[in-house]
């Protein structure tokens, strides 16, 4: 009888640790998705400006189809229509294009 109660008890011990390790385990979770993350803290600053003024140079009919980041300072940006297809490296730290791959047909 005695090792039934122990074993009971430690049942019930064991029932109340898990309850509360699971409690625990989603209120950290709750906890870091309601929380700002690295990311939103190292963002680069935006600059529409020097963006928009360069590719306001564009031929009319160019779209952007795709931006791409390469590192902390550089962003790859594939243009298509208004002749051919092209990428262009933008730097942001300067806040233009360094260079422009031409894709020939």
């Amino acid at each position: 009888m005695r090792g039934i109660r122990a074993l009971l008890a430690l049942v019930i011990v064991m029932g109340v640790l898990i309850v509360l390790g699971t409690s625990v385990l989603v209120l950290v979770v709750v906890h870091r998705l309601t929380q700002p993350g690295v990311a939103t803290e190292t963002r680069a600053p935006a600059r529409t400006g020097p963006a928009a003024a360069a590719l306001a140079d564009e031929p009319p009919g160019t779209r952007i189809t795709t931006l791409m980041r390469q590192s902390d300072t550089t962003l790859a940006i594939a243009l298509t229509g208004g002749g051919p297809d092209r990428v262009l490296i933008w730097d942001l730290a300067d806040g233009r294009a360094t260079t422009e791959i031409r894709l020939g047909r």
